[in-house]
């Protein structure tokens, strides 16, 4: 039972705590799954975020899912799902109700604008942490490069990101993986 308590906690405060959709709530998930419960270690929890990316739908909904799946089977799923989507339906009952009165105060557009760099800040966190994870996993020149590539396709030549994540999953399989952690001096 108390399995089932921490999934629900761990997915309500990151759906009550996630403003802005997703993307926003990656950062907050990734800390009670990894930090907080230790139910996945950070490259597992990469390897969901990645084919959460390459699915169709909320990101957030897919890993809740999943990883709820993966900790309590099929009743983990269902308590994840509901405690993520629980406070977003609370929340919206609320706040649509009165938001409308309000919209145009100053003090709730500066409210909303002011959201935006916090949620990009958590995530360029969790970007450098993937980054760092990524350069023990394949040396900071195979890292830069892939950087770069990955930043060309999908902002330069605006591929969509699931199929970046596609063909580098379809290459991660079909190409041999070296060790480079000691060849550039880790």
């Amino acid at each position: 039972m108390k399995l089932y308590v921490d999934i629900f906690i761990a997915f309500f405060r990151s759906g009550m705590l996630g403003f802005g959709g997703g993307p926003s709530s990656i950062p907050l998930v990734h800390k009670e799954v990894v930090k907080t419960y230790k139910w996945m270690d950070d490259e597992q929890f990469s390897n969901v975020l990645a084919l959460g990316n390459t699915l169709p739908g909320p990101i957030n909904t897919k890993m809740a899912g999943y990883i709820g799946y993966r900790v309590g089977g099929i009743s983990g799923l269902f308590v994840a799902l509901i405690a993520l989507i629980l406070p977003t339906v609370i929340l919206m009952l609320f706040l649509l109700s009165s938001f409308n009165q309000f919209k145009d105060h100053q003090s709730v557009q500066g409210m909303t604008h002011a959201i935006v760099p916090i949620v990009g800040v958590m995530m360029g966190l969790l970007t450098w942490g993937f980054l760092k994870k990524a350069k023990s996993w394949l040396g900071w020149t195979n890292c830069n490069l892939l950087l770069v590539a990955s930043f060309i396709t999908i902002v330069i030549l605006q591929i969509h990101p699931g199929v970046v994540i596609g063909i580098l999953l379809i290459g991660a399989m079909v190409l041999p993986i070296k060790d480079n952690s000691r060849s550039e001096g880790l």
